[in-house]
């Protein structure tokens, strides 16, 4: 397939409909809404000025910033200007933040939405130009309006060609410092194209853009997504915005995470039982409208498609969603793959709980300890200054995914954990982890969960509750002994749960203990437990003190 780079396709997009709605931007609860040929000239201004500054083509520039309309418009004017895009985490932490600029050599940042500017004015050196969007952030010598007034548009955007460098993308790290990513044009160009087919995503589409822009999956999925069909992207202002803003963009697709969703299912359960609602939802008529209000209050009711990805997601959630006329669609992809590779779409219900067939862009296999090989068009360059790396994750000329997948009768890939994650209990038998903690979600008490059990006599399984939820109301105890005798007798003799371990508090990003992307941060997650565990027990559910 002939590809175009995502910088041509959004150009085409000015040409012929320079005047129709791209961007919108909720700034102290006010629309802003920018057209292509705002975009475009916003664009050539800031490339403009980066071009002032004596900065070369190849040039590392950063975004550190929440999203925003202004992450794309310097996102397309590090692309005008030949220059090389580093995203940052707006979450990261001085640590992080320090070595992604001292790794990327970077030149320059831009600098907008955080929740906390402390790690930032901490971490980026004076060496660094800070360019700051137009919001509150940390102190910069450069600020975007004044590029905007003071610099004339680019004149000689440059092309670049399929193979080159656009973006170093740092992976969200679990465990260690964060790997870059080097992806071609031709890498996003391929994945975005292929994705927006498969979704059959038009001009008239709206996505919602609130999952970090500094990750493959958004960058991917909505942004490169978008300069490939022009459909509408808005924004969120902030998190206490996020359902009013929610359902003014009503949009048409909307992918989230699995934290996400079992949050949203939480706040519906606030309001109305689980038992009460599924009585509801069984009466004909009344059911469908129940549902459809619920959709509606949740800002999806104008959605025609829905995602998860970066995790996995239990079975049970994804069929209480079902009872409320939500199909989420799994995903499957890595930084490494340019964003989605793999997916349940269009929605099939016997391909529920995997993560359905791959795109075109990609080949994929499993090797033979079930280790997901992939390659293709989408398929990234190498990791940025680590050619060692590199080398160890090929073989054959297959990447080496880390994740661990088995075939259905069906043809399906699902997902049964990393090969990293398996752990070794003390009776030498090897225990995935991943599949257990899918069979615990079936209980809606139960928002987050992570089992562990290496070196132990069986594992055992730290929960965090749903908020709002009571470990010492009766009813949500008898519920969490009552789900894990259920699942335990589904489990081999080695696998089989000691005993659920209640944690006060839950993981969080800021806490550490959750990735950016809201992955579980297994070692650390592990360490601060490990000594808090008792020596023995009576119980099945044991809270902690």
């Amino acid at each position: 397939m002939a590809y175009h780079s995502p910088l041509s396709s959004f150009l085409n997009h000015c040409k012929t409909t320079p005047n129709r709605p791209f961007l919108h931007q909720p700034i102290d609860q006010q629309w802003h809404t920018f057209t292509f040929a705002d975009v475009e000239s916003q664009a050539r201004r800031i490339a403009q000025g980066l071009v002032q500054q004596g900065y070369e083509k190849g040039d590392r520039i950063g975004i550190l910033s929440k999203n925003c309309a202004h992450w794309f418009i310097a996102d397309l004017a590090i692309m005008m200007a030949g220059m090389i895009s580093v995203p940052i985490y707006a979450t990261a932490g001085q640590k992080t933040i320090a070595y992604v600029i001292e790794h990327a050599k970077l030149k320059a940042i831009f600098v907008g939405k955080l929740d906390s500017l402390v790690a930032a004015e901490k971490a980026i050196p004076e060496h660094v130009l800070r360019i700051a969007f137009p919001y509150p952030t940390v102190s910069a010598p450069e600020n975007w309006m004044f590029w905007q007034d003071f610099y004339s548009p680019i004149e000689e955007i440059h092309h670049a060609e399929l193979e080159d460098c656009l973006t170093i993308v740092y992976t969200s790290g679990t465990t260690g410092n964060p790997k870059g990513v080097v992806l071609t044009h031709k890498n996003l160009a391929a994945a975005s194209r292929h994705t927006a087919h498969v979704l059959n995503v038009t001009n008239s589409d709206r996505y919602i853009s609130y999952l970090p822009l500094a990750h493959i999956t958004e960058r991917s999925l909505v942004e490169c997504v978008a300069y490939d069909r022009g459909n509408q992207i808005y924004f969120v202002e902030s998190l206490d915005t996020f359902i009013t803003d929610l359902k003014y963009a009503a949009p048409t697709l909307f992918l989230s995470v699995p934290r996400l969703w079992a949050k949203f299912q939480a706040q519906v359960l606030i309001r109305m039982p689980d038992k009460r609602l599924n009585f509801l939802l069984g009466i004909p008529v009344i059911g469908k409208l129940v549902a459809k209000t619920i959709r509606k209050k949740l800002g999806l009711h104008h959605a025609r498609a829905w995602a998860s990805g970066t995790a996995p997601i239990s079975d049970s959630l994804l069929k209480w969603y079902q009872k409320i006329g939500i199909n989420i669609t799994e995903g499957w992809g890595m930084s490494e793959t340019s964003g989605l590779s793999c997916c349940n779409f269009p929605f099939k219900d016997e391909y529920l709980g995997t993560i359905g067939v791959p795109l075109n862009c990609v080949d994929m296999k499993l090797s033979a300890d079930k280790e997901i090989l992939i390659r293709g068009d989408a398929l990234f360059k190498e990791y940025y200054l680590q050619p060692d790396v590199t080398e160890k994750s090929f073989v054959n000329g297959w990447f080496r995914t880390g994740d661990c997948a088995e075939y259905t009768s069906d043809g399906a890939y699902k997902i049964v954990g990393r090969v990293k994650e398996q752990f070794k209990t003390a009776k030498g038998k090897y225990v995935a982890p991943v599949p257990i903690e899918s069979m615990l979600g079936r209980n809606s008490y139960i928002e987050q969960v992570c089992v562990m059990g290496s070196g132990m006599k069986q594992p055992i399984a730290l929960v965090v509750l749903g908020e709002g939820n009571d470990i010492h109301h009766n009813e949500i105890h008898a519920s969490l002994q009552h789900t894990l005798i259920e699942v335990n007798s589904e489990l081999e003799s080695h696998q089989r749960l000691d005993y659920l371990y209640i944690c006060k508090e839950p993981w969080s990003i800021e806490n550490e203990l959750l990735t950016p992307t809201m992955k579980l941060k297994r070692n650390l997650i592990e360490k601060v437990y490990t000594d808090k565990l008792p020596t023995s027990v009576r119980n099945l559910v044991v809270v902690e003190d």
